[in-house]
């Protein structure tokens, strides 16, 4: 059941949903399924809910219009919120969970990086990594499966080490591993509200100790590096002058060290979810299979890929936005209201939690006819005529609309096509795929495929 925003002015409105006794079954399942969770709360309750969780009411907001009022209209009133606030024992305060000032200075740092002015030279960048890819999993053809979210997850590391970076970073073979546990550890406390002390020597806790000394160690010394050889225009030249410029010297390098670790983890994990669905997706659509590898033996050729070709795979880009539509790799934007509000007439108290959620908005039936339904032809030209503006925010929207969203779509957008034109890659049979709602949406537990040659 969905409903329209009303036109009611009056702020007092409380939005319906379980009551508060519900939290007792709800925290349980939210640890088992949160997508399943989150699904069947706007099924029943409609497109603004209350979700009671331990001693937390979370606001959940499903609508555009909704989406636009907390992320861009009224952005300054509403902070990174549940989930973000845990990972700062991870990331601190970079930019993904950072606010006010120090997110602002710290965005203007990175941006220059960003720049379109790059595309050229990062693309070329991007092809090496993803003919590396491509070579090592030739080996494969006819010798067994391979994980394919672990081959994207090096993948898109070796990508943002070349890019960003100025920096080897397969030399650190157990960097996924240690990401997965931070992430692993921000999820358990944000279901856990906090309440587990890190310093109780939990298994969990003691594997979190470990993966965090590590991504220190990392990038520590890819800040050594970089002061002993100056020069690069990359992110860890900016930080390091930036860090410079503090006033205190440990709050220099502490604010440095955070925005390293933040960008290895936003650098690579949502791009690497985002190719590993469309694989998993491809697969079980070989007619758009085809048409990708069509196109990209039309567009690229077997000859060295260039930048140019880059902007005629106009339906592998509609497959990515597609792909992006059912599993967006931030699900889940959380924000805390810092002063109290209304939305859509619904009386938002200070301090409360607010959710605005891709996942289910990407398939809200008012603006998605037959959402479940995998249709990259939503994305052509004169489909998108005259749809909501917010009723498709993949990056976010407003002021922290996401900065590397080129980079991230340049990236898909090569190795996806190169993929498709060499290889046939298929999910072994049986092998379920679902989605794990972590920081980002990824597939859980792995991707195994087969690899075949492309006819």
């Amino acid at each position: 059941m969905t409903s329209p925003p009303t036109t009611q002015p009056a702020g007092d409105r409380v939005p319906p949903g379980p009551p508060r006794g519900a939290a007792i079954t709800l925290l349980p399942r939210m640890v088992r399924n949160r997508l399943e969770v989150m699904d069947q709360i706007a099924a029943d309750y409609g497109d603004a809910a209350r979700i009671p969780l331990g001693p937390k009411t979370l606001y959940l907001f499903n609508h555009p219009d909704h989406a636009r009022h907390v992320l861009v209209d009224n952005a300054t009133n509403y902070h990174k919120g549940i989930g973000l606030i845990q990972a700062r024992r991870v990331m601190g305060d970079g930019l993904l969970t950072s606010d006010g000032d120090l997110w602002r200075k710290q965005r203007k740092v990175i941006q220059p990086v960003f720049q379109p002015k790059r595309t050229a030279r990062q693309a070329e960048s991007i092809v090496i990594e993803a003919e590396a890819l491509i070579g090592r999993l030739r080996t494969h053809i006819g010798c067994g499966t391979v994980d394919m979210r672990q081959e994207l997850t090096a993948l898109t590391l070796g990508v943002l080490g070349r890019t960003l970076l100025d920096a080897d970073l397969g030399a650190f073979d157990s960097l996924g591993d240690a990401f997965e546990t931070a992430q692993d550890q921000a999820m358990f406390e944000m279901m856990s509200l906090g309440t587990i002390p890190l310093w109780l020597p939990l298994p969990r806790a003691l594997r979190f100790r470990k993966a965090q000394r590590y991504l220190q160690r990392i990038t520590d010394t890819l800040a050594a590096q970089r002061e002993r050889h100056p020069g690069s225009d990359d992110v860890i030249s900016r930080l390091i002058e930036s860090a410079r410029q503090e006033p205190d010297p440990r709050f220099g390098r502490r604010r440095m060290l955070d925005e390293l670790v933040t960008l290895l983890l936003a650098g690579h994990e949502t791009t690497a979810s985002t190719l590993s669905w469309a694989l998993h997706l491809l697969d079980r659509h070989p007619e758009v299979w085809e048409q990708v590898h069509a196109e990209a033996v039309e567009v690229l050729g077997h000859g060295p890929v260039t930048a140019e070709a880059l902007h005629r795979l106009r339906y592998t880009t509609m497959v990515l936005e597609e792909v992006m539509r059912l599993y967006p790799p931030v699900w889940i934007l959380p924000r805390i209201a810092q002063a109290a509000d209304q939305v859509d007439g619904y009386r938002v108290p200070a301090r409360a939690d607010v959710l605005i959620c891709p996942f289910l908005l990407h398939r809200h039936p008012a603006f998605w006819p037959d959402p479940q339904r995998f249709d990259p032809g939503r994305f052509a030209p004169d489909a998108r005529a005259g749809r909501h503006r917010y009723a498709y925010i993949p990056f976010g929207a407003g002021p922290r609309f996401c900065v590397g969203n080129s980079l991230g779509m340049l990236e898909a957008t090569i190795v996806l096509a190169m993929l498709a034109r060499d290889l046939r890659l298929r999910t072994i049979p049986g092998y379920e795929v679902a989605g794990e709602a972590m920081l980002t949406l990824r597939v859980r537990g792995g991707l195994p495929m087969n690899v075949e040659t492309a006819r």
